[in-house]
């Protein structure tokens, strides 16, 4: 028996030095010990986290390990999938009902603000030919945010390669500059209408580049978005004064990069395991210089300079609420992505595009033709019709409501431009 008790104590030593020397544990088979015992393995260079207990029992042997929880592996800004916060306010404390009550309000009150704000700069008498210089400004705010936002989170490291950062950039630049220059020569209604057709590029990018195929509910929600579109866009060339094909090629332009844009930051932040308050800062700092890079070039720096000191309020006033509400708004819409699901954030933001509309009638003179109202009927139509092709399997009313009192896990967020 003394032989027996000296060969496995020798056993034990021996795997307590290999895993010491290691980093690694040899288990051998191992006869039943008189007693109870516990070999605890740790390396000199391990965390509490890397710990293995070996138990030994009288009458069965088995082996321990403990696993680390998913939370406790996670970097500081992942570990808050299960801690939503917006604004500051942890929404995880509220139930279902509550969340999606706030996230819907936060979506309308402060996207409407931000549309409001964003035809009021337009407004201002002699200000159109500026759009890419307010570009330049709302990047100034977003990259100002982005940094308060990432030095109240714990992790700041960049984690994305600062060449992806500046293709992001580009196309952010491109998405956002297009967009706003394209009011100088559109309606707001027309813009938004043109915002809410993303899906057209989108599937054409798809055929024509990846060769994808699509069903019949794709096929008909992009005919219906189009003929909508061409609808609303005829509609607007009868009834406004100041129509130009120029809005049209700037804000489809700016639809395409959108289209990208949203593909490569999801790439981005699952391959590298990004921030959203990164990709802001990045994305809109990196931007800021390649807007005053082509704004210097092009001469155009000046002349928007000197009409923003004459209207300082109108232009960088409404701009800091303007790009202010929009950032806070994006919160809002991560959050009830995150806790809903796309399906109702489609939703929501639709009816928050149809209400900006019907605002913008109310609040800035303009005429008025029912063949809005018929187009944009068709537009919505053809939103319906994507969301539905998408969440086929989810679609019977029973799944929907439930929506509303379980959300979908591991979503990925991205900062999209045209909320």
């Amino acid at each position: 028996m003394s032989s027996s008790n000296t060969k496995q104590s020798s056993e034990r030593n021996h795997q307590i030095r290999n895993y010491q020397n290691t980093g690694q544990a040899t288990i051998n088979p191992i006869s039943a010990l008189d007693g109870q015992e516990a070999v605890e393995l740790k390396g000199s260079d391990t965390n509490p986290l890397e710990t293995m207990d070996l138990k030994f029992g009288n009458s069965r042997k088995y082996i321990s390990i403990s696993i680390p929880s998913k939370s406790d592996t996670m970097s500081p800004h992942i570990k808050s999938v299960d801690d939503i916060r917006v604004l500051g306010i942890n929404l995880s404390q509220f139930q279902k009902s509550v969340q999606f009550f706030i996230c819907v309000t936060g979506v309308f009150v402060f996207y409407l603000i931000y549309g409001y704000l964003q035809e009021l700069i337009f407004s201002v008498e002699g200000f159109k030919p500026f759009g890419w210089y307010l570009t330049l400004v709302q990047f100034g705010y977003y990259s100002a945010f982005g940094l308060v936002e990432l030095q109240l989170t714990q992790d700041k490291r960049r984690r994305i390669p600062a060449k992806t950062y500046m293709i992001i950039a580009f196309l952010t630049v491109a998405t956002m500059g297009l967009s706003n220059t394209s009011l100088g020569y559109l309606n707001y209604p027309t813009q938004v209408i043109f915002k809410c057709c993303k899906l057209i590029p989108v599937m054409i990018g798809g055929i024509f580049i990846q060769g994808k195929r699509y069903n019949v509910a794709d096929v008909a929600a992009a005919v219906c978005m189009s003929v909508g579109l061409i609808w609303f866009t005829l509609a607007d060339s009868t009834v406004a004064p100041n129509f130009n094909l120029t809005g049209v090629l700037l804000i489809s332009l700016a639809l395409c990069a959108d289209a990208v844009i949203g593909n490569v930051q999801e790439k981005a932040m699952k391959l590298h395991n990004g921030s959203n308050s990164e990709m802001v800062l990045y994305s809109y700092s990196i931007g800021f210089v390649y807007i005053l890079l082509g704004l210097s070039i092009t001469s155009g720096l000046g002349s928007a300079v000197a009409f923003c000191a004459k209207h300082p309020f109108q232009t960088y006033g409404y701009a800091f609420f303007f790009s202010l509400t929009g950032y806070f708004g994006i919160s809002f819409v991560l959050a009830l992505i995150k806790i809903f699901g796309a399906l109702i954030a489609v939703t929501v933001t639709t009816g928050r595009k149809a209400m900006t509309i019907v605002l913008s009638f109310l609040f800035f003179a303009k005429p008025f033709t029912f063949q809005y109202v018929w187009s944009g009927l068709l537009v919505v139509l053809g939103i319906f019709l994507n969301v539905y092709s998408k969440n086929m399997d989810k679609m019977k009313l029973s799944q929907i409501l439930s929506l509303l009192k379980k959300g979908p896990e591991g979503k990925i967020r991205t900062f999209s431009q045209t909320v």
